[in-house]
This record gives C-alpha cells, sequence and structure tokens, in this order.
C-alpha cells in the first residue's frame, strides 16, 4: 500500500470543483499549504496556473485533477486510488517567464508568466512594435495584432492558437510568435534560446496602444515590455505515469 502523504486541496468557485473537494477531504483529510507534501488543485488550467502563482513559495509539488473543461496541465479527476496514484506521479519542473513592462507614463510593472507574456493592441488599429533581442534590434517594424513570448509548457495555449510551433517540454528554447501579422506579411515568429532577452518597444503608443498580458494580468498603455525566462523560479507539477508534459506536447502535435 502507498504511503499516505499530507495533501492541500484547493478548489475553484465551480460548483463541480467544491464539491469533488469535500470529496476527497472526507477520504483523504486535509493540511494547511505550510505543512502539505503535496497540493492537489481542483479546477481547470485556469485555476492551475492561479496555485502555481499562489503556491511558489512553497515546496510541495502541484498535482492537478480537472474539474474544468480543456485541462491540458490536470489529470483526470476520481475520488479513488489517489494515495496511488501520488506514489506513482512523474515530476515536470517547469520555469516561468519574468515581464518587465513600462508604460507611457513611465510607471514601471512586473510579474511571472507560467504560460506565455502577449502584447495586444488596444484600439482599432494594428499594433507597430520594434522587437530586440539581448540588445540587438531584430525587426524594426512588425504591423500586427500582437505578438506573445511563450515558455515550452505555455506553446499549446494561447501560442498555438496563433499558429507557432509547439515546444518539447525539455527544450532550452523560447516560442516568439505574431498574431495576425501585416507587415512583414508572412513573418511566423521565432525560435529563441531560453536565455534570450526580448524587448517590445510599442512605436507611436499615443495613436495605437497596446497592453501586456502576463498569464491574464494585464497591464496597459505600455510603452516597451521586456521578457525573460525566470531560472530562479521553479514550478513542480505531478502527472499520472504516462500521461505528463512530455507525453501530452508530443499527442497535441499528431491529433
Amino acid at each position: 500500500m502507498a504511503e499516505r502523504r499530507k495533501i492541500a486541496f484547493l478548489a475553484s468557485e465551480a460548483e463541480d470543483a467544491q464539491a469533488a473537494r469535500e470529496t476527497l477531504i472526507a477520504r483523504y483529510g486535509d493540511v494547511p499549504l505550510e505543512e502539505a507534501e503535496v497540493i492537489a488543485a481542483l479546477g481547470g488550467d485556469g485555476f492551475m496556473l492561479a496555485t502555481l502563482h499562489a503556491t511558489q513559495h512553497l515546496p510541495a509539488p502541484v498535482y492537478g485533477m480537472n474539474r474544468g473543461t480543456v485541462g491540458f496541465l490536470m489529470n483526470e479527476y476520481a475520488p479513488t486510488g489517489l494515495t496511488e496514484r501520488l506514489a506513482q506521479a512523474e515530476e515536470a519542473v517547469i520555469n516561468p517567464l519574468r515581464m518587465r513592462a513600462v508604460t507611457v507614463r513611465g510607471n514601471a510593472h512586473e510579474a511571472l508568466a507560467i504560460n506565455e507574456v502577449s502584447l495586444l493592441r488596444e484600439g482599432p488599429q494594428a499594433a507597430r512594435l520594434k522587437i530586440s533581442v539581448d540588445g540587438k534590434v531584430r525587426m524594426e517594424e512588425l504591423v500586427c495584432d500582437g505578438a506573445l513570448v511563450c515558455t515550452p509548457a505555455g506553446s499549446t495555449a494561447y501560442n498555438y492558437s496563433a499558429h507557432g510551433p509547439i515546444l518539447p517540454i525539455g527544450s532550452d528554447v523560447l516560442a516568439l510568435t505574431a498574431m495576425s501579422a501585416f507587415r512583414p506579411r508572412r513573418w511566423r515568429g521565432a525560435l529563441l534560446p531560453k536565455t534570450a532577452v526580448v524587448r517590445f518597444d510599442v512605436l507611436n503608443p499615443a495613436k495605437r496602444p497596446v497592453m501586456a498580458d502576463a498569464d491574464s494580468r494585464p497591464v496597459r498603455d505600455v510603452a516597451w515590455v521586456e521578457v525573460r525566462s525566470e531560472p530562479s523560479v521553479e514550478h513542480r507539477l505531478l502527472f499520472d505515469p504516462g500521461h505528463g508534459l512530455e507525453e501530452r506536447l508530443i499527442r497535441e502535435q499528431f491529433a
């Protein structure tokens, strides 16, 4: 029999998630987050991202159980056998992105993003962005609806919807993807080393305002945005055997 572990159960506000939490607590007990050996997150991918951000200072890994819709970062929900599943779980360690965004008023904002940092036009006109990598200008002007930088873990989210590449979870690369690029019309983005520092300068922000977003935390009216990987922060996720992030990312490419 698998060793019983101290589990803290968190759930989204959805009715199914709350009901699942009550069921699981009745079976396995519940401990405060600070005492947990495993954190169980019940909800969808959005709730998983929120849980990872909220618990990144804690040593316990996070095991997600899907009570949402897509559930790409989640395991299948079942009220039984959780102790055995945790004993056999595979761990994936991912680093987030760090965004530094400065507004046209000169206010600086920083945030971490597990999936992607995206820039999006705020008004009816397309955004105009200058792109630099490691201090060197690589594109003087990108006219587009937006652009994003994503991690391998986030490459099947917004990036994939924008026709960006799916990245293997163990790859030391970031994807830079354009959204509805008008000029250069056929530019689809770039693959960059994980160590790269990407800077977007907004051209003519008064006429063509742009917002930046790090995992659904927006900063409006940005003048420039810098994005880099943050290796000092590690998020530990647990997956059932054969259903880890690496397998899921490969499977997505053959769907």
